[in-house]
């Protein structure tokens, strides 16, 4: 349970503080202070305007730990009031038009902030999780020459699960354009997203591809490798992929409904288990081998020759 979670600023990064006057003064001293308090770097803080009876700072960090924000004014002010040439009045206070203000909370209500700030994004990362998108992939999909059974089969399983789902269309075989299309569900905050079809080793194969530009680190697991240049195979295998962004999901499957079913499985049971992504695509992978392997087998001997 993470009850320290993240805080983003939104643009609202400035931090005034009121009742102030300054006689010769280091500027530089005074931001240090507020790094170190807040902590973060010294460069990150900047006094960017200055006037008789207050100061403004910047703070070059859009994300912080709602922990460094909280209840920190009046450990702020102390130690400022001590710095050489500042004095403060008795009203002297400091605020923010956002996030930043938490900084004048007391410890009670920071505290009590904090954890509302926690049962909130909780309850948003809950939500997120459970809305799912799906695409399907191929040139014969989208020209409806072959049906797609791919979609009513996850769909029914995740509702089963509790998830409200959506179909997201059927993804050209371009990696750009895939990559746009899942960055996009990404930003429309779907919190699992599935693809369909376009992980073999074909050149007109490319979900996995389009998948890593949107998360790089993505874990891929091969099915079944291929010697490269024989037949049509242009990559070294069938593979499908899992990867991460935030609290979004993205996985990739082979477009064979049978091994949909049998991929889908694996990853339910997977996200039940909060596996990481990269014990994720390999448990599903595993699977998958077992069902590739008995398909290439039967392939070699009904139709030896033929490309696999």
């Amino acid at each position: 349970m993470n009850t320290d979670p993240e805080i983003n600023l939104l643009e609202k990064t400035e931090l005034w503080i009121e009742g102030i006057s300054l006689l010769n003064v280091r500027l530089d001293e005074i931001a240090a202070v507020v790094a170190d308090v807040l902590g973060l770097e010294r460069l990150e803080v900047l006094v960017v305007d200055v006037r008789e009876d207050h100061i403004v700072l910047d703070i070059l960090r859009s994300v912080l730990k709602s922990s460094q924000i909280a209840g920190k004014g009046e450990e702020i002010l102390k130690r400022i009031s001590i710095l050489p040439g500042i004095t403060l009045s008795e009203h002297a206070c400091i605020h923010s038009e956002g996030a930043l203000g938490w900084v004048a909370l007391d410890s009670v209500e920071s505290k009590k902030a904090m954890e509302k700030s926690w049962r909130m994004g909780q309850e948003i990362r809950e939500r997120v999780a459970k809305r799912a998108i799906v695409f399907s992939t191929g040139f014969e999909v989208e020209k409806r020459m072959i049906a797609d059974t791919n979609y009513p089969l996850i769909e029914k399983r995740l509702r089963e699960k509790g998830y409200t789902v959506k179909f997201g269309g059927i993804l050209p075989d371009e990696p750009g354009a895939i990559a746009y299309q899942l960055q996009k569900a990404l930003d429309e905050g779907f919190g699992l997203i599935i693809t369909t079809g376009g992980v073999g080793a074909e050149a007109k194969d490319c979900t996995v591809e389009g998948l890593l530009r949107v998360d790089p680190s993505a874990a891929t697991s091969y099915i079944l490798k291929f010697e490269i240049g024989t037949g049509r195979h242009v990559k070294a295998g069938v593979r499908i992929a899992v990867g991460e962004v935030g609290i979004s999901r993205f996985v990739a499957l082979p477009g064979p409904t049978r091994e949909v079913q049998m991929g889908l499985d694996r990853l339910l049971e997977a996200l039940e288990k909060k596996w990481a992504k990269g014990e994720t695509a390999e448990y599903i992978a595993s699977a998958l081998r077992v069902t590739w392997r008995g398909h290439k087998h039967e392939m070699s001997h009904s139709s030896k020759g033929q490309d696999e």
